[in-house]
C-alpha cells in the first residue's frame, strides 16, 4: 500500500518548504553558523506561524496535530538548512510535552503557552559532564526543606542553556533509593532565578545556530509547585519523553540527508568534467541512487514511528530504529554529497560541508545509535 500524507499534510509541507527557502537564505545560514548564534527573530516568525507548537494542543495556543505533523517541519527545514533547522525545531525542547503528560493545570497554563507562542524558550537539563548515556543516577542533587526544594549540581551539553527562560531538571531526590534511578525527580526552574546560571560553549563541530551550554545549580531554591508528576517518578518520564523526541531527530537526519542530496543532484546535473555533466559517470550516477535509497528508507521509518506514536502508542523500538538508521544516512550521504563536489565540496560556500558538520549530532544527542541499539537488542533477546 502506497504511503500518502493527507490534504492537510501535504499543506504544512508546503507552507514551511515555502517559508524556509524564503528566510533560511544561504547567505544568513553561513552569517549564523560563523556567529554560532540563535536565529531569535526567525524562531519568532516561525512560532508566529504555528511551525514551533505541532503538537501542542489549541488549547494552549498550539496546532493540536502530531508528532508526524511536527516531522514534516522538522524535515522540511532542516533540508533548507540543518543549524537554522535544528535551532529552531528546538525551541520548546521537551516541556510542552512533559507537562502535558504529567503537569498540573496550573504548570500547563503557565508554562506551555508562552512556549507555544514562540515569547519563551525552553530547555530540557538531564545530561550531565560524568553521566551521559547514563541517566540512571544524577549528581545533581535536589533536598527537600519545608516547602522549597534546594538543588546543586552540573548539566553539560544543554540546548539552549544561555537562551531559555524555562528549564526542566532532572535531580536524584533520593539519595538512598535502590535502584538510584526510583530516586529522581524532575523540576521546572526559570531564569534569573538566584543560583542557577549557564554559559555557552564555543567551538561546537555543527548545528552552530542552536546554542548549547553548561548549567550550574548552587543552592538553587524551587517551591514544591514546581515538581513535575510525582516525586520519584523523573527517571521514567524521562524515558517517556525520549520516544517522542528521538523521532524528530530522525526527522532532522532526513531533512540533513535529503537537502544535501538535492545539491549533489544539482550539481552533478550542472558540473561537466571530459566534456559532458559528471551524472553521465556510473560513479556519480550510483552513489546519487544509493543515497536516494536511503533517504527513501530513512524517511519511511521516521514516519511510521511518527504514526505508531500518534495513533497506536509510542513503540520504542521503531523509535530507535528509525533514528539509528535515519543519522547513519544523514552521515553517510552527506559525505557522499561531498564527494560528488569534490574539491568545492570542501568550501563553505557551496554548503554541503556544514550538512556534513551539523548531521553528526544526529548520532549522539537524544541518545546515541549504541544506545538505540541496546533498545533494540533488549526487545529482541525478551522475544520467544
Amino acid at each position: 500500500m502506497e504511503f500518502k500524507l493527507t490534504p492537510e499534510q501535504e499543506e504544512i509541507k508546503r507552507a514551511v518548504r515555502e517559508f524556509a527557502e524564503k528566510e533560511f537564505t544561504p547567505e544568513l545560514a553561513l552569517e549564523y553558523d560563523q556567529k554560532e548564534e540563535f536565529p531569535a527573530a526567525l524562531y519568532k516568525k516561525a512560532a508566529q506561524l504555528g511551525f514551533t507548537s505541532m503538537r501542542i494542543p489549541e488549547q494552549y495556543d498550539g496546532q493540536g496535530l502530531g508528532v508526524l505533523e511536527d516531522c514534516i517541519v522538522v524535515e522540511e527545514m532542516c533540508r533548507v538548512d540543518p543549524g537554522i533547522g535544528v535551532a529552531i525545531s528546538l525551541g520548546n525542547l521537551m516541556i510542552p510535552d512533559v507537562l502535558l503528560r504529567h503537569g498540573n493545570e496550573e504548570q500547563k497554563c503557565k508554562y506551555i503557552p508562552p512556549l507555544a507562542r514562540g515569547d519563551k524558550i525552553a530547555a530540557a537539563a538531564f545530561t550531565e559532564p560524568e553521566h551521559g548515556s547514563d541517566i540512571t543516577r544524577m549528581d545533581s542533587t535536589a533536598v527537600k526543606c519545608g516547602s522549597e526544594w534546594v538543588i546543586n549540581g552540573a548539566k553539560e551539553f544543554i540546548t539552549n542553556a544561555t537562551t531559555a527562560d524555562t528549564f526542566i531538571l532532572l535531580c536524584q531526590s533520593d539519595p538512598n533509593a535502590q535502584p538510584s534511578h526510583r530516586g529522581q525527580t524532575l523540576f521546572l526552574a526559570e531564569k534569573g532565578m538566584a543560583g542557577l546560571e549557564a554559559t555557552k560553549l564555543h567551538g561546537k563541530m555543527g548545528i552552530k545556530p542552536c546554542v548549547t551550554g553548561s548549567l550550574s545549580m548552587c543552592d538553587l531554591k524551587v517551591p514544591d509547585s514546581n515538581v513535575v508528576g510525582e516525586v520519584g517518578k523523573g527517571f521514567y518520564y524521562t524515558l517517556e519523553l525520549f520516544d517522542g523526541t528521538r523521532i524528530t531527530v530522525a526527522a532532522q537526519a532526513v531533512g540533513i540527508a535529503q537537502g544535501a542530496y538535492e545539491k549533489a543532484l544539482n550539481y552533478a546535473k550542472t558540473r561537466k568534467q571530459f566534456g559532458q555533466p559528471i551524472i553521465s559517470f556510473q560513479g556519480v550516477s550510483f552513489k546519487l541512487a544509493e543515497m536516494l535509497m536511503k533517504i527513501e528508507s530513512a524517511r519511511l521509518m521516521t514516519y511510521k514511528a511518527a504514526w505508531l506514536y500518534d495513533k497506536v502508542k509510542p513503540n520504542p523500538v521503531a523509535t530507535s530504529m528509525a533514528k539509528a538508521y535515519a543519522s547513519r544516512v544523514a552521515m553517510e550521504v552527506t559525505d557522499d554529497a561531498i564527494q560528488i563536489f569534490g574539491g568545492y565540496g570542501y568550501l563553505a560556500d557551496y554548503h554541503v560541508e556544514r550538512f556534513h558538520r551539523c548531521a553528526k549530532i544526529t548520532e549522539i544527542y537524544e541518545g546515541t545509535s549504541e544506545i538505540q541499539k541496546l533498545t533494540i537488542t533488549n526487545y529482541l533477546a525478551k522475544q520467544t
